[in-house]
């Protein structure tokens, strides 16, 4: 493989590794929620995270990095608020599919407020994957809950975090971007939880390992890196490879839920990596031509 298109496929295999780590905390967060306030929750994980990202704005400063940071960061929060309290009656398995619906959201919204060129290798792979997200969800299901509805709100608002940071990070420090982003977070969920009920501490070893997982991994080493290939990748190209979270979601809430798939649905799981490795393959290899772009 040459260096150039090594060097292509290093952020999309960073990110990969992100929507892995998303995918595993779907079981882990509906657990923890299912006895601790979602509030509370979110909380105490976006504050870990914020605390963890401080030193390293402290060492690189950069208001104008935080500020905008924490504008992109509103729908991020907004996001997380309806995926965790969607948990509480949604499944982890359709949580995480339902949400992934926002990678044929992110590059029209793209399209839409930035006037972005699609790729058709882009728009065949979304199809693709909402195909198969659909193959995921809709085998032997009688109706969506309002847990499913919060979810759907998910993808929308993820979708849009998607786009702004693409197009809005710039050559910002990507400490003081993630910082924002957390920062922004903490303080919206610290309302939430004020407004919900009295603070109380977690219940159980276990909500605290949620909350240490969710917080350190899931959001202050996950969304730097998210950040740090955003400066790189395309939305609509980031898109395409979480792809992935909602597959990962699935085979996690199998494998720690004890949730079950049948095979229409494991061939969904299947369209969706064949739809990813494709895309990026392709991408990575030699990106689209003028004549390719819609």
């Amino acid at each position: 493989m040459n260096t150039s298109r090594a060097s292509g496929l290093l952020p999309a295999a960073l990110l990969l590794g992100v929507t892995a780590v998303w995918g595993w905390t779907f079981p882990v967060v509906k657990e923890a929620v299912a006895g601790y306030p979602p509030g509370s929750f979110l909380f105490l994980r976006f504050l870990l995270a914020t605390l963890l990202l401080a030193p390293l704005v402290l060492r690189r400063p950069s208001r104008r990095g935080v500020l905008t940071g924490a504008v992109i960061g509103i729908p991020l929060a907004c996001g997380y608020f309806f995926q965790t309290v969607g948990l509480l009656t949604a499944t982890a398995a359709d949580a995480g599919l339902l949400t992934g619906l926002f990678v044929i959201i992110t590059p029209l919204f793209d399209r839409l407020l930035f006037g972005t060129p699609l790729a058709r290798a882009t728009v065949v792979s979304a199809l693709a994957g909402l195909c198969g997200t659909v193959l995921l969800t809709v085998e032997g299901r009688h109706g969506l809950s309002i847990g499913d509805l919060f979810e759907v709100m998910t993808a929308l608002l993820f979708a849009l975090h998607t786009v702004l940071l693409g197009r809005r990070s710039g050559n910002q420090p990507v400490e003081s971007l993630a910082f924002g982003q957390m920062g922004v977070a903490m303080f919206g969920f610290l309302f939430v939880a004020a407004v919900d009920r009295p603070f109380i501490p977690p219940p159980s070893m276990s909500v605290w390992a949620a909350i240490a997982i969710t917080g350190a991994v899931a959001s202050a080493l996950a969304f730097w890196i998210q950040t740090f290939v955003q400066q790189r990748v395309p939305p609509a190209r980031t898109a395409i490879i979480l792809l992935a979270e909602p597959a990962f979601a699935t085979a996690f809430a199998v494998w720690l839920g004890g949730e079950r798939l049948n095979p229409v649905q494991w061939s969904g799981a299947a369209l969706i990596f064949l739809s990813l490795i494709s895309h990026e393959l392709w991408m990575a290899g030699r990106g689209p031509s003028p004549a390719e772009l819609l």
